[in-house]
């Protein structure tokens, strides 16, 4: 058996899985290991078989790994479900991917049984708090199982949905060999063999464990033998604090992440010892190209970046040296071939804009839903999500934009992330999203809300220096025509926008 929490248990079972920040729990690999085994076994008892799916809603928690490495070691699929989720999305998931079973806590209980309430299909329900309203217990019912139950132990694999910002999530079905316990996924070597992820890193992780990267990348330090720091909610200051404290090796953040660390003050940044850091990691959304010079200059050339999808059909990479000779750049192709194509299927030249396809990566398909699967593949076999960039010269991929997000305006393509670029480091800006209404002459404008910086009053002037501050910097037709405020953007914990839902909002044409 090679790069499972077993062998680890094993060698050095009192050796810390994880900790959480807060709470201070720490979990050993063999504390993790037992308790994974037996919710493994209570999920067989009730019948769930290979293939099978499992949801998971749960905030970040001691007991998250637990449930996943349960699923995981049994063959199943699961699905972990963001807490943001309201009740009738939280069903949609559910009846979509067949989950039969369903773990929740105490938090969010009360909306795990108004889901459940509308699909029959989920026939076991385990909460880590107090049994009630047809909830059991997970630790009591897990133990009421023998400890002889015997499980036909495979590699799973996770069921993810994608983050909904432009319609209904969609399950991302990956394939499932059903390996051999112990098996590394393809992720798992990426992180060892590009980042240097091993039996001695100490991984921080900020984020959401129910988003695919946080999940697979904590899961990766579990198969290797490191230690995880699991933050219950991101803080930009208290993120510096444990890294001193826990002598942190790695860690994964989003560019918001970043924005809101720069932000703190010269001394606040200056006054924790941040030396241990070997490798920090950003992807899951584009990255100001001034924020991310502003944290080479800052921690020095250990910030890399990766751009790929829930779908993991295309992943690039590259390093602070790599991105400061192509600044703007997410890397060249580690895993698949990135190709840019217009929309009659031609191949474009460097620097011509077009949809990233990648020849090569990991098959997927959308989970009940052939036509988007269709949609995603072309007659080579490639595959796509939708997103738009351009190719250099030299083979690095640029992002430019969703194809959802793009604006057209009097017939000309404009890419809202330019904009968004330039806002979002303005010192009174600690949100902005931007994109197109509709405008009865245009067809769309250029449009921004913003969320200011606390304390900043949001108001008409703001919004003209805001205006100012982006004409002086993007061609005039670029730039918001307007600009709006709001207390806080609909921003998934990823770091993605729900665009849609600001749209939502705007959608009578406007005439001027």
């Amino acid at each position: 058996m090679i790069d499972f929490p077993d062998t680890h248990a094993e060698a050095e079972p009192d050796r810390p899985a994880y900790v959480m920040a807060d709470s201070g729990t720490v979990v050993t690999y063999r504390e993790l290991v037992d308790d994974s085994r037996s919710i493994s076994r209570l999920l067989w008892s009730r019948g769930l078989r290979h293939g099978d799916c499992v949801a998971v809603l749960m905030e970040n928690n001691a007991d998250f790994p637990k449930v996943a490495w349960a699923a995981q070691r049994s063959g199943l699929r699961y699905v972990t479900l963001s807490t943001r989720l309201l009740p009738d999305e939280i069903a949609y998931i559910l009846g979509d991917s067949g989950a039969r079973a369903l773990v929740t806590t105490d938090r969010y209980q009360a909306a795990a049984a108004d889901a459940v309430a509308q699909v029959s299909a989920v026939e076991h329900r385990f909460t880590t708090g107090v049994a009630a309203g047809g909830f059991e217990n997970l630790t009591e019912a897990a133990a009421s199982v023998p400890e002889n139950t015997v499980v036909d132990e495979r590699e799973g694999v996770d069921l993810l949905y994608s983050s909904g910002t432009t319609g209904r999530p969609k399950g991302v079905k990956a394939a499932l060999p059903l390996d051999p316990l112990g098996t590394p996924p393809g992720v798992a070597g990426l992180l060892h063999s590009h980042w240097g992820i091993d039996r001695d890193s100490v991984y921080l992780s900020p984020a959401p464990l129910y988003h695919a990267a946080p999940l697979r990348f904590n899961m990766a330090v579990h198969r290797f033998g490191g230690t995880a720091i699991v933050m219950e909610r991101f803080d930009a200051e208290r993120a510096l604090e444990l890294v001193e404290r826990f002598r942190v090796t790695h860690t994964q953040m989003v560019p918001t992440m970043f924005v809101r660390m720069l932000k703190l003050t010269e001394q606040q940044r200056n006054a924790y010892d941040l030396s241990s850091l070997q490798v920090v990691i950003h992807a899951a959304a584009p990255c100001p190209e001034d924020t991310k010079r502003a944290m080479i200059e800052w921690l020095g050339p250990i910030v890399h970046e990766y751009y790929s999808s829930t779908e993991n059909s295309l992943f690039t990479a590259l390093d602070s040296a790599e991105w400061l000779a192509h600044p703007g750049s997410v890397g060249k192709s580690i895993l698949g071939t990135a190709h840019i194509l217009d929309e009659a299927g031609r191949e474009l030249p460097p620097g011509e804009t077009g949809t990233i396809w990648s020849d090569g990566g990991l098959l997927f398909e959308y989970l009940n839903d052939p036509e988007k699967t269709a949609g995603s593949r072309n007659e080579l076999g490639w595959t796509t999500v939708g997103d738009l960039g351009y190719l250099d010269p030299d083979g690095f991929l640029y992002l430019s934009d969703r194809r959802a997000d793009l604006i057209l305006s009097g017939g000309v393509n404009i890419y809202p992330r330019e904009a968004e670029d330039v806002l979002v480091v303005h010192p009174k800006v600690a949100d902005a999203a931007v994109f197109g209404i509709p405008h009865d002459e245009l067809g769309e404008v250029v449009h921004a809300v913003v969320q200011p910086v606390a304390g900043i009053e949001p108001d008409d002037a703001l919004a003209d220096e805001l205006l100012a501050y982006c004409r002086e910097r993007l061609a005039a037709y670029k730039c918001p025509r307007r600009i709006d405020f709001e207390t806080e953007l609909p921003r998934h914990a990823t770091g993605k926008l729900y665009k849609r839902l600001l749209r939502d909002r705007y959608s009578q044409p406007v005439s001027k």
